[in-house]
């Protein structure tokens, strides 16, 4: 496979780029996508049985479930990321080793149940906090140590293109399998 294909498989929405400063449309339309992610993610992997569950999205990546797992651990850090950056003054992220989480026990469970309740309940509550920022609060500066400076704005339009990626990635392995 070539690196070019290996790329479209990884990343079929394209690789995240942020943009400048969104405006309220578009701020509207990322915590549209925030808000529809966990029924996205739900329909997708509605009738999936264990085997397709345990089935890598692409050659070498992590399992379907895995994904889901994924996603519940990374919105889980992303919406308590935007609470501490409009908390507490040149708030610096703490990254966290998703590939080690991913292969912790509960990252490998067949059963993505419990992340799909908990992407349900964090979204909804995630979503009223960002309806009710002030203009000013999504410019809130943060540091993430291996991205650079950030805004909360660019951390929302991060987790909007987030929520599309692995959507896409359970998508095309669906298709790809013909389980769709």
């Amino acid at each position: 496979m070539t690196d070019s294909v290996l790329d479209a498989v990884k990343y079929p929405v394209g690789r995240f780029k942020a943009g400048p400063l969104g405006s309220p449309a578009e701020r509207a339309a990322w915590i549209d996508g925030i808000a529809a992610a966990p029924a996205v993610v739900t329909s997708l992997v509605a009738g999936l049985n264990d085997t397709q569950m345990s089935t890598p999205y692409r050659d070498g990546g992590w399992t379907i479930a895995q994904v889901v797992h994924h996603m519940a651990d990374s919105h889980l850090n992303a919406y308590a990321r935007c609470r501490w950056a409009l908390s507490e003054t040149e708030f610096t992220i703490k990254p966290y080793k998703q590939d080690l989480w991913a292969q912790f026990a509960d990252a490998t469970a067949v059963d993505v149940t419990p992340s799909l309740d908990l992407l349900r309940g964090l979204h909804q509550r995630w979503v009223t906090f960002l309806r009710a920022m002030s203009p000013a609060q999504w410019e809130t500066r943060l540091m993430h140590p291996e991205m650079g400076p950030l805004t909360v704005d660019s951390l929302v339009q991060l987790y909007a293109w987030h929520s599309k990626h692995h959507a896409a990635q359970i998508r095309n392995a669906k298709d790809t399998h013909g389980w769709s």
